[in-house]
Protein backbone atom coordinates (compact mmCIF):
# COMPACT_ATOMS: atom_id res chain seq x y z
CA UNK A 1 0.00 0.00 0.00
CA UNK A 2 1.24 3.61 -1.14
CA UNK A 3 1.28 6.32 1.57
CA UNK A 4 1.53 10.17 1.20
CA UNK A 5 4.28 11.52 2.69
CA UNK A 6 3.71 13.37 6.31
CA UNK A 7 4.99 17.00 5.68
CA UNK A 8 7.41 18.27 8.23
CA UNK A 9 5.89 21.33 8.97
CA UNK A 10 2.18 22.23 10.68
CA UNK A 11 1.59 24.54 6.94
CA UNK A 12 -1.68 25.31 8.96
CA UNK A 13 -0.48 26.95 11.67
CA UNK A 14 2.44 28.12 9.08
CA UNK A 15 -0.35 29.89 7.35
CA UNK A 16 -2.51 31.32 10.67
CA UNK A 17 -2.78 34.93 10.41
CA UNK A 18 -5.48 35.19 13.07
CA UNK A 19 -4.90 32.40 15.24
CA UNK A 20 -1.44 34.61 15.72
CA UNK A 21 -3.16 38.40 16.43
CA UNK A 22 -5.36 39.50 19.32
CA UNK A 23 -8.68 40.44 18.52
CA UNK A 24 -8.52 39.63 14.97
CA UNK A 25 -12.15 38.18 14.80
CA UNK A 26 -13.45 41.34 15.10
CA UNK A 27 -11.52 42.72 12.15
CA UNK A 28 -13.62 42.30 9.02
CA UNK A 29 -16.63 43.87 10.69
CA UNK A 30 -13.75 47.16 11.66
CA UNK A 31 -12.78 46.84 8.05
CA UNK A 32 -16.97 47.25 6.52
CA UNK A 33 -17.53 49.68 8.89
CA UNK A 34 -14.65 51.38 8.01
CA UNK A 35 -15.30 50.90 4.31
CA UNK A 36 -18.66 51.59 4.61
CA UNK A 37 -18.48 54.92 6.49
CA UNK A 38 -15.43 55.96 3.75
CA UNK A 39 -18.25 55.43 0.95
CA UNK A 40 -20.68 57.49 2.16
CA UNK A 41 -18.65 60.45 3.26
CA UNK A 42 -16.63 60.48 -0.41
CA UNK A 43 -18.10 61.20 -3.67
CA UNK A 44 -17.37 60.04 -7.08
CA UNK A 45 -18.19 56.15 -6.51
CA UNK A 46 -19.73 53.56 -9.42
CA UNK A 47 -20.17 51.07 -7.90
CA UNK A 48 -21.26 47.56 -9.09
CA UNK A 49 -19.60 47.97 -12.61
CA UNK A 50 -19.77 44.71 -14.49
CA UNK A 51 -16.90 42.75 -15.80
CA UNK A 52 -18.65 39.66 -15.94
CA UNK A 53 -21.60 37.42 -15.97
CA UNK A 54 -20.93 36.25 -12.73
CA UNK A 55 -22.98 37.86 -9.39
CA UNK A 56 -19.37 38.58 -7.74
CA UNK A 57 -17.78 39.98 -11.30
CA UNK A 58 -18.38 43.40 -10.24
CA UNK A 59 -15.89 46.45 -9.22
CA UNK A 60 -16.22 49.46 -7.39
CA UNK A 61 -14.68 53.05 -9.23
CA UNK A 62 -13.65 56.01 -7.07
CA UNK A 63 -12.77 58.74 -9.36
CA UNK A 64 -10.51 61.64 -8.42
CA UNK A 65 -11.57 65.25 -8.10
CA UNK A 66 -10.51 66.79 -11.28
CA UNK A 67 -8.62 64.81 -13.76
CA UNK A 68 -7.38 61.27 -12.48
CA UNK A 69 -2.95 60.47 -12.78
CA UNK A 70 -4.00 57.13 -14.14
CA UNK A 71 -5.74 54.22 -12.22
CA UNK A 72 -4.94 52.62 -9.27
CA UNK A 73 -6.65 49.15 -8.75
CA UNK A 74 -6.38 46.98 -5.58
CA UNK A 75 -7.61 43.28 -5.50
CA UNK A 76 -8.73 42.13 -1.53
CA UNK A 77 -7.67 38.46 0.28
CA UNK A 78 -8.67 36.67 1.88
CA UNK A 79 -7.20 33.30 0.71
CA UNK A 80 -9.27 33.09 -2.41
CA UNK A 81 -12.51 32.05 0.06
CA UNK A 82 -13.42 35.59 2.09
CA UNK A 83 -14.78 38.94 2.26
CA UNK A 84 -15.27 41.05 -1.27
CA UNK A 85 -14.68 44.56 -2.51
CA UNK A 86 -17.36 46.34 0.31
CA UNK A 87 -15.00 45.60 2.84
CA UNK A 88 -12.01 47.70 1.42
CA UNK A 89 -13.32 50.72 0.13
CA UNK A 90 -11.08 53.21 3.05
CA UNK A 91 -7.77 51.94 1.19
CA UNK A 92 -8.63 54.52 -1.74
CA UNK A 93 -8.35 56.88 0.01
CA UNK A 94 -4.90 57.74 0.18
CA UNK A 95 -4.22 56.92 -3.55
CA UNK A 96 -7.37 59.06 -5.01
CA UNK A 97 -5.55 61.80 -2.56
CA UNK A 98 -3.25 61.98 -4.81
CA UNK A 99 -5.42 62.39 -7.90
CA UNK A 100 -5.57 58.40 -9.03
CA UNK A 101 -8.84 56.80 -9.86
CA UNK A 102 -9.13 53.63 -7.71
CA UNK A 103 -10.69 50.23 -8.71
CA UNK A 104 -11.60 47.62 -6.27
CA UNK A 105 -12.76 44.29 -7.55
CA UNK A 106 -14.54 41.41 -6.68
CA UNK A 107 -14.31 37.69 -7.44
CA UNK A 108 -15.84 34.52 -7.22
CA UNK A 109 -14.38 32.27 -4.34
CA UNK A 110 -13.69 29.29 -3.71
CA UNK A 111 -15.27 26.24 -3.88
CA UNK A 112 -17.30 27.81 -6.95
CA UNK A 113 -14.08 28.95 -8.74
CA UNK A 114 -10.33 27.50 -8.79
CA UNK A 115 -7.05 29.82 -8.34
CA UNK A 116 -6.88 29.70 -12.23
CA UNK A 117 -10.47 31.13 -12.64
CA UNK A 118 -10.00 33.74 -10.21
CA UNK A 119 -6.94 34.68 -11.98
CA UNK A 120 -8.39 35.38 -15.45
CA UNK A 121 -11.45 37.07 -13.78
CA UNK A 122 -9.04 39.96 -12.16
CA UNK A 123 -7.23 39.88 -16.04
CA UNK A 124 -11.41 40.88 -17.16
CA UNK A 125 -11.62 43.03 -13.94
CA UNK A 126 -8.60 45.16 -14.89
CA UNK A 127 -9.33 45.45 -18.62
CA UNK A 128 -12.73 46.91 -17.58
CA UNK A 129 -11.80 49.21 -15.06
CA UNK A 130 -8.58 50.46 -17.96
CA UNK A 131 -11.47 51.47 -20.52
CA UNK A 132 -12.96 53.58 -17.83
CA UNK A 133 -9.32 55.43 -16.82
CA UNK A 134 -7.22 56.58 -19.11
CA UNK A 135 -3.21 56.64 -18.21
CA UNK A 136 -1.02 54.29 -16.30
CA UNK A 137 -2.23 51.71 -14.14
CA UNK A 138 -0.85 50.41 -10.61
CA UNK A 139 -1.49 47.30 -9.55
CA UNK A 140 -1.60 46.20 -5.80
CA UNK A 141 -3.21 43.25 -4.19
CA UNK A 142 -2.80 41.72 -0.43
CA UNK A 143 -2.13 38.33 0.40
CA UNK A 144 -4.47 35.96 -1.77
CA UNK A 145 -4.97 39.46 -3.86
CA UNK A 146 -0.83 39.07 -3.86
CA UNK A 147 -0.91 36.35 -5.63
CA UNK A 148 -3.21 37.89 -8.55
CA UNK A 149 -1.63 40.93 -9.27
CA UNK A 150 1.30 38.99 -9.95
CA UNK A 151 -0.41 36.72 -12.03
CA UNK A 152 -1.04 39.21 -14.01
CA UNK A 153 1.72 40.08 -15.13
CA UNK A 154 3.26 36.68 -15.88
CA UNK A 155 3.92 35.31 -19.39
CA UNK A 156 1.00 33.73 -19.57
CA UNK A 157 -1.23 36.54 -18.55
CA UNK A 158 -4.60 36.93 -20.51
CA UNK A 159 -4.26 40.97 -20.23
CA UNK A 160 -4.30 42.62 -23.69
CA UNK A 161 -1.63 43.73 -24.67
CA UNK A 162 -2.58 47.31 -24.56
CA UNK A 163 -3.69 46.85 -21.02
CA UNK A 164 -0.77 45.31 -20.22
CA UNK A 165 1.71 48.00 -21.95
CA UNK A 166 0.28 50.59 -19.32
CA UNK A 167 0.94 48.76 -16.19
CA UNK A 168 3.72 50.63 -14.16
CA UNK A 169 4.25 48.75 -11.31
CA UNK A 170 2.64 46.10 -8.98
CA UNK A 171 3.01 45.73 -5.61
CA UNK A 172 2.33 42.31 -3.68
CA UNK A 173 1.77 43.03 -0.18
CA UNK A 174 1.94 39.81 1.95
CA UNK A 175 1.30 38.17 -1.19
CA UNK A 176 1.64 34.33 -1.55
CA UNK A 177 3.87 33.10 -4.35
CA UNK A 178 4.19 29.67 -3.64
CA UNK A 179 0.97 27.97 -3.80
CA UNK A 180 2.44 24.18 -3.53
CA UNK A 181 2.23 24.51 0.25
CA UNK A 182 -1.24 25.10 0.41
CA UNK A 183 -1.67 21.52 -0.66
CA UNK A 184 -0.72 20.37 3.13
CA UNK A 185 -3.36 22.44 4.30
CA UNK A 186 -7.22 22.27 5.73
CA UNK A 187 -8.02 25.03 3.53
CA UNK A 188 -7.02 22.89 0.45
CA UNK A 189 -10.54 21.10 1.50
CA UNK A 190 -12.04 24.78 -0.32
CA UNK A 191 -9.37 25.69 -2.51
CA UNK A 192 -8.86 22.12 -4.12
CA UNK A 193 -5.47 22.53 -5.50
CA UNK A 194 -3.09 19.93 -6.99
CA UNK A 195 0.39 19.52 -7.94
CA UNK A 196 -0.31 20.88 -11.47
CA UNK A 197 -2.57 24.05 -10.65
CA UNK A 198 -0.48 24.59 -7.47
CA UNK A 199 2.68 24.97 -9.79
CA UNK A 200 0.90 27.02 -12.71
CA UNK A 201 -0.88 29.53 -10.47
CA UNK A 202 2.89 30.06 -8.45
CA UNK A 203 4.47 33.63 -9.72
CA UNK A 204 7.44 32.54 -8.23
CA UNK A 205 7.55 29.90 -10.77
CA UNK A 206 6.49 30.98 -13.85
CA UNK A 207 8.48 34.22 -15.72
CA UNK A 208 7.31 37.48 -15.78
CA UNK A 209 6.49 39.49 -18.85
CA UNK A 210 9.84 41.60 -19.32
CA UNK A 211 10.26 45.19 -17.91
CA UNK A 212 8.49 44.77 -14.88
CA UNK A 213 8.13 46.83 -11.84
CA UNK A 214 7.29 44.76 -8.57
CA UNK A 215 7.27 45.62 -4.83
CA UNK A 216 7.14 43.29 -2.92
CA UNK A 217 5.64 44.12 0.90
CA UNK A 218 5.49 42.68 3.93
CA UNK A 219 5.27 42.82 7.73
CA UNK A 220 8.25 41.96 9.73
CA UNK A 221 5.58 40.97 12.40
CA UNK A 222 3.86 38.44 10.10
CA UNK A 223 4.23 34.90 9.89
CA UNK A 224 7.36 33.71 8.73
CA UNK A 225 6.10 32.16 5.66
CA UNK A 226 4.44 35.16 4.42
CA UNK A 227 7.99 37.00 4.42
CA UNK A 228 9.68 33.55 3.11
CA UNK A 229 6.84 34.01 -0.02
CA UNK A 230 7.78 37.84 -0.53
CA UNK A 231 11.41 36.61 -0.19
CA UNK A 232 11.00 34.01 -2.58
CA UNK A 233 9.29 35.89 -5.51
CA UNK A 234 11.72 39.47 -5.57
CA UNK A 235 14.58 36.72 -5.44
CA UNK A 236 13.22 34.68 -8.46
CA UNK A 237 12.50 37.48 -11.06
CA UNK A 238 14.94 39.41 -9.87
CA UNK A 239 17.26 37.63 -11.88
CA UNK A 240 14.40 37.93 -14.81
CA UNK A 241 14.56 41.42 -16.20
CA UNK A 242 12.30 42.91 -13.47
CA UNK A 243 13.14 45.70 -11.30
CA UNK A 244 12.40 43.90 -7.67
CA UNK A 245 12.24 45.63 -4.29
CA UNK A 246 11.37 44.08 -1.03
CA UNK A 247 10.64 45.75 2.11
CA UNK A 248 9.86 44.32 4.95
CA UNK A 249 7.69 46.95 7.08
CA UNK A 250 8.47 47.23 10.42
CA UNK A 251 6.46 44.98 13.47
CA UNK A 252 3.07 44.95 11.54
CA UNK A 253 1.42 42.24 11.07
CA UNK A 254 -0.86 40.38 7.87
CA UNK A 255 -3.76 42.75 8.58
CA UNK A 256 -1.79 46.70 10.32
CA UNK A 257 0.23 46.32 7.38
CA UNK A 258 -2.23 47.54 5.41
CA UNK A 259 -3.34 50.40 7.24
CA UNK A 260 -0.92 53.39 5.92
CA UNK A 261 -2.62 52.77 2.26
CA UNK A 262 -5.46 55.33 4.02
CA UNK A 263 -2.17 57.99 4.02
CA UNK A 264 -1.08 59.81 0.95
CA UNK A 265 2.27 60.24 1.93
CA UNK A 266 3.25 56.65 3.28
CA UNK A 267 5.61 54.82 2.00
CA UNK A 268 3.22 51.93 1.08
CA UNK A 269 0.95 54.64 -0.85
CA UNK A 270 4.32 55.86 -2.90
CA UNK A 271 5.41 52.13 -3.44
CA UNK A 272 1.64 51.79 -4.63
CA UNK A 273 1.66 54.62 -7.45
CA UNK A 274 5.49 54.64 -8.21
CA UNK A 275 5.87 58.53 -6.51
Amino acid sequence: MTTQPTPSRDWDDAFNNMGHVAGSEKLPGQWQAEATAYRDATQGWTCDIAYGDAPRERLDLLRPEGAARGLAIFIHGGFWMRLDKSYWSHLAEGARANGWAVAIPSYTLAPEARISEMTRQMARAVTRAAAEIDGPIRLAGHSAGGHLVTRLICGDSTLPSEVLSRITGVTSISGLHDLRPLMHTAMNDTLHLDPIEAAAESAALQTPHPGQHLTCWVGGGERPEFIRQSQLLALMWDGLDTDCRLEIDGDHNHFTVLKDLRRPDSPITRAWLGT
